[in-house]
């Protein structure tokens, strides 16, 4: 290997997540701050919890609550749309 070309590795990096748990990895930076870890990701404890840093979350439940009352309406069409049958053409 070629001499001062490759980055330190610290075997004992420590890693730090928003919920306040850590822990020790080997890597290139010598300090990590993470958002989501085992110890706090839904998968791993059961619980629900919505991670939103840009108000996305919000803006989908808009979008959705205004697109229901849409769907109503496109089966209200849908219904008046159905196929005529010969009794009725011809009453």
């Amino acid at each position: 290997m070629k001499k001062s070309i490759h980055p330190n590795y610290y075997p004992e990096a420590k890693v730090t997540c928003v919920c306040g748990a850590s822990f020790a990895v080997g890597s290139t930076k010598e300090v990590i701050e993470i958002e989501i870890c085992s110890q706090c990701h839904p998968f791993y404890t059961g619980n629900e919890k919505i991670v939103d840093t840009a108000g996305r979350v919000e803006k989908f439940n808009r979008k959705r609550a205004a697109a229901t009352p849409g769907k109503a309406k496109v089966a209200k069409t849908k219904a008046r749309k159905e196929p005529q049958t010969l009794d009725t053409v011809t009453a």
